[in-house]
């Protein structure tokens, strides 16, 4: 007997496109990832993933797609790619009873609940939050994403924000000096400048320049594997970004009020695992003066789980389906 469906659920970047179905009893099936930049719309690779999975003309009633930037009014305008994508077209042409856009990390807000013990790594004290207090999900990768999950005895409500791009603030004369560099090239200093893939390699130019070194590295992986071969000017680049990512998500945390918990995703955390998990990123982290002792029992953990938006695409998924 062939299993039965009941939404397509998806989480689209710049880079790629992942789709799965989700079974009747809420388990994910057939994930695949497509290269995003090689096809011509996000239709089209909707149609190909249900034709491969499902045969021709066959559909799940609903969908919940996760996509990395804002959605406003159901649709949205890629960064990355010369897509506009929104609810009521995806209706017409696959002819779905229901679809929701979502932004993905507002689908990894949605997630964070669900993620057990093996999806998660401590970074700092193994803590519980309180169960009726807010999360907070925040990485990096090309920029900065930020999203927080309000809880109550009526359910959970995911935040999408554009956290990201509000300013960063220096926690000492080294970054005092980083900013000014930064503002030097763009004026006003978001987090995303610093905490992005392209932040962390400007970061290497602006800290070779400051000690006086030629910056011999081409990119921001060749800085992060020159500093696991002992390269000491890459390793003080990537412990200065964990700081710096410690004090952010210290001072979002205070934002949001996410006393429930603080979870670290991104394309670039996983990778410095073991820095944030030894390094100064919780002390960064509870280093807000009078508000100490209040940050001490915040719990902060690395997403370690490979497709949390997909999980959280899922719950939503769950969730329409209840309305």
């Amino acid at each position: 007997m062939k299993p039965q469906y009941s939404g397509l659920v998806g989480d689209v970047g710049g880079t790629n496109a992942r789709f799965a179905l989700i079974d009747t009893e809420g388990r994910v099936r057939n994930l695949h990832i497509y290269p995003a930049a090689g096809h011509a719309s996000l239709s089209e690779i909707i149609a190909d993933y249900l034709e491969r999975t499902l045969g021709k003309g066959r559909r799940p009633p609903r969908a919940v797609i996760a996509v990395a930037g804002p959605v406003l009014d159901g649709e949205i305008e890629f960064t990355n790619l010369d897509w506009v994508v929104s609810e009521g077209e995806l209706l017409v042409q696959f002819e779905f009873e229901a679809v929701r856009l979502i932004n993905d990390f507002a689908a990894q807000a949605l997630a964070c609940p669900m993620l057990g013990p093996d999806a998660l790594r401590p970074l700092g004290p193994q803590l519980r939050g309180p169960s009726d207090c807010p999360m907070l999900v925040l990485g990096a990768g090309t920029g900065f994403g930020v999203a927080g999950l309000a809880r109550s005895e009526r359910g959970d409500v995911e935040v999408s924000t554009e956290g990201g791009h509000a300013a960063f603030a220096p926690s000492d004369d080294v970054e005092v000096e980083i900013w000014s560099q930064f503002r030097k090239r763009y004026g006003r200093v978001s987090i995303e400048r610093i905490l992005s893939g392209r932040g962390l390699f400007e970061l290497y130019g602006f800290l070779a320049a400051m000690r006086q070194q030629t910056p011999t590295l081409q990119d921001e992986k060749q800085v992060h594997d020159a500093a696991g071969k002992g390269d000491a000017l890459a390793a003080e680049t990537l412990d200065r970004f964990c700081g710096i990512l410690g004090s952010v998500c210290g001072d979002l945390a205070l934002s949001f009020g996410a006393r429930g918990g603080v979870f670290v995703s991104g394309g670039i955390a996983p990778r410095l695992a073991d820095r944030l998990a030894t390094g100064d990123f919780r002390a960064r982290f509870e280093d807000k003066g009078r508000l100490k002792t209040y940050m001490q029992q915040i719990p902060t953990s690395l997403v370690i789980h490979p497709y949390p938006a997909i999980i959280g695409a899922a719950r939503g998924l769950g969730m329409m389906e209840r309305l």
